[in-house]
């Protein structure tokens, strides 16, 4: 298998295809293949900078191997490689290229290693703005958290004073939005019908610039020349991808017979032996499984879900039927609130029940590109990946909406609190309290 050209192409193209501050060598990999120390801090330093890339920190080239040696530890575990051996590598970086090697292959396949740094990395020509209407996954209420001890107790004006500076930082922010977006739109009202592409029609801030500065010209160029020899050798690397893998199949029956697995592994390793299959994953076949269990699963749960849904509702209709007929009677204002607030907190659970297997709306999360309203509006595209364009105005109905849940939402919870104050207050001797 190694002696065929295919297997070097392969390897090349995967280093070229990574950012040109993070691209090791081909004779790198090679050496790692056969466990050589030699390659251990440059597989150390190609994981540290991949890694901090993929979670948007800042690293140096006079970071200390220590620190880089932790750091990789801790994300491996992070994005869930739990294996052992790496965790027991030594702290200096002077062995475990063996390891290392099969960690970043981990990374080519479960994080679309490639395809995320490339999306990171991309060279904007053009102005781009977030947009994210997706729903929160963690539950809106909770209820029956333990109140805070006598120690865990915080000053109510320190927290009064936390909440204006916060509310200063969010306004001053909020301000300085609303001036890039007004100078944006200038820069796209005055060179509005410049562009050779008459679905933008106008400039962007950067192609403005180029315009004032031709000698920046250069600069970008350089960047985009090394974007196109990227992607060059992404498409290239796709093509040979399964070259590769069958190469990693190599790799692992060689640690395993050199001991470095358990003897309790051994055993387990050789079911875990890929098929001779060209598939871009040398381990997909097992992980498709363990999904379909997991899937199986979880609709048999949505299932029991509904089932448990449809019998507390219909419990609750016949529990509350008999009573209608007196409500009438019933006219006192505090047993009409309590009734009515009560009812929306069965509304908002039932709500957020039905939600979890409900499908899933067309939500909108990523970038798109900010294009001046015209006679010829830009094509929509798919969010991921490529820049998206999108309307204004359906971003801001969807932003509305959600800003009236979260309203509503809020109501509830100082609704709730505004009782329990009034629960403790009454529970008070001599003592008068007087909301705000």
């Amino acid at each position: 298998r190694e002696g065929g050209s295919a297997l070097p192409a392969a390897v090349g193209a995967l280093c070229r295809a990574l950012p040109p501050r993070a691209r090791p060598a081909p004779d790198t990999l090679r050496r790692a293949r056969f466990d050589r120390p030699q390659a251990s801090l440059d597989f150390w330093r190609l994981l540290y900078v991949l890694l901090k890339q993929i979670h948007g920190g800042t690293w140096t080239e006079s970071d200390a191997i220590g620190a880089q040696v932790r750091f990789v530890k801790w994300a491996l575990w992070y994005h869930g490689y739990g294996r052992p051996q790496l965790q027991r590598l030594p702290a200096d970086g002077s062995a475990g290229s063996r390891e290392l090697l099969l960690a970043f292959s981990w990374l080519l396949h479960s994080l679309g290693l490639l395809e995320l740094l490339l999306a990171r990395n991309r060279v904007q020509t053009g102005d781009e703005a977030s947009v994210c209407t997706c729903e929160d996954e963690l539950p809106s209420s909770q209820e029956g958290t333990s109140e805070a001890g006598p120690q865990d107790r915080v000053d109510v004006r320190y927290l009064q004073w936390l909440t204006g500076r916060l509310r200063l930082q969010w306004c001053s922010l909020h301000a300085q939005h609303q001036e890039q977006c007004k100078l944006l739109h200038k820069i796209h009202l005055f060179t509005s019908g410049s562009h050779v592409d008459q679905n933008l029609s106008h400039f962007s801030v950067t192609e403005a610039d180029l315009i004032r500065h031709p000698e920046n010209y250069k600069q970008l160029l350089q960047l985009l020349e090394s974007e196109t020899m990227q992607l060059e050798a992404f498409l290239e690397w796709k093509q040979l991808e399964p070259v590769y893998w069958q190469w990693m199949e190599t790799v692992l029956d060689d640690m395993a017979e050199e001991g470095n697995t358990c003897e309790s592994q051994d055993a387990d390793v050789k079911k875990r032996r890929l098929p001779e299959v060209a598939s871009c994953c040398p381990w997909a076949e097992k992980l498709a499984g363990q999904m379909d269990r997991l899937s199986r699963d979880l609709m048999a749960l949505q299932e029991q879900l509904q089932q448990l849904i449809t019998q507390r509702k219909a419990a609750w209709w016949q529990k509350v039927s008999p009573r209608v007929a007196a409500r009438e009677e019933l006219q006192k204002e505090s047993f009409s609130a309590t009734a009515r607030k009560i009812q929306e907190s069965i509304e908002l659970k039932l709500r957020d029940l039905t939600s979890l297997h409900a499908p899933k709306k067309n939500e909108m999360h990523g970038l798109c590109r900010l294009v001046l309203r015209s006679k010829h509006p830009a094509s929509r595209r798919s969010f991921g990946g490529a820049v998206a364009a999108v309307s204004a105005a359906e971003v801001v109905r969807e932003l509305q909406m959600r800003e009236a849940s979260l309203q509503r939402e809020l109501q509830q919870l100082r609704d709730q609190c505004r009782l329990r104050l009034d629960r403790i207050a009454g529970g008070l001797q001599g003592v008068i309290c007087i909301s705000p």
